[in-house]
């Protein structure tokens, strides 16, 4: 798996407002990593979860 293209490919489902396509390719991706034991790619789509994520709360959530 080349991780660059993975990040640029959930990059641009995040451009276009496809959170789910994101967060779908970049937990398949963690998971690739995972299978093949790489600990710095898994913590990367780790990271890029969760920012889809906050990205998410602050476009979709209530501001109390």
């Amino acid at each position: 798996m080349n991780i660059e293209s993975e990040t640029v490919r959930v990059q641009g489902f995040v451009d276009k407002g496809n959170y789910h396509a994101a967060i779908n390719i970049a937990l398949s991706a963690m998971n690739e990593c995972r299978r093949t034991k790489d600990q710095a790619g898994t913590d990367l789509f780790l990271h890029i979860i969760n920012k889809i994520s906050l990205t998410l709360m602050e476009k979709f959530g209530s501001q109390h």
